[in-house]
């Protein structure tokens, strides 16, 4: 069996690591902006540390400090889970295709096909 590294460990090998990696990141950002922005739309040139500073107000903006970022993906995941694990088979297939039809709007309305064939269509 492995040793598991300790926590004081872990960050000394993932500080800077996250310090070059935020360097590098920074530099493209950089690099990018002033190749596009200034000719697009007519913006000045920035320096290294704005384009690090835009990096971070992006992350405050739309990721938050969470450590994945974002909303987390897993909790509407399980609801759904929790949800369906409780129908039927029949109820479970009519769901999914509602949402499958509400989704996809070019899609035929399954609702329509759930529904019992008329005489007429017997007849035929």
């Amino acid at each position: 069996m492995m040793p598991t590294m300790s926590y004081r460990r872990k960050r000394f090998i993932f500080a800077p690591l996250f310090i070059v990696m935020l360097a590098a990141v920074s530099a493209v950002t950089m690099l990018l902006w002033n190749a596009l922005m200034p000719d697009i739309f007519h913006l000045t040139e920035i320096t290294f540390w704005q384009a690090a500073g835009l990096l971070i107000l992006a992350r405050l903006f739309f990721g938050g400090f969470r450590p994945h970022g974002g909303w987390p993906s897993h909790t509407w995941r399980n609801k759904l889970r929790a949800k369906v694990s409780d129908m039927t088979p029949e109820e479970r297939d009519r769901f999914f295709r509602r949402m499958h039809s509400h989704y996809h709007h070019w899609h035929p309305d399954f609702s329509e096909m759930d529904k019992e064939p008329s005489k007429k269509d017997k007849t035929e």
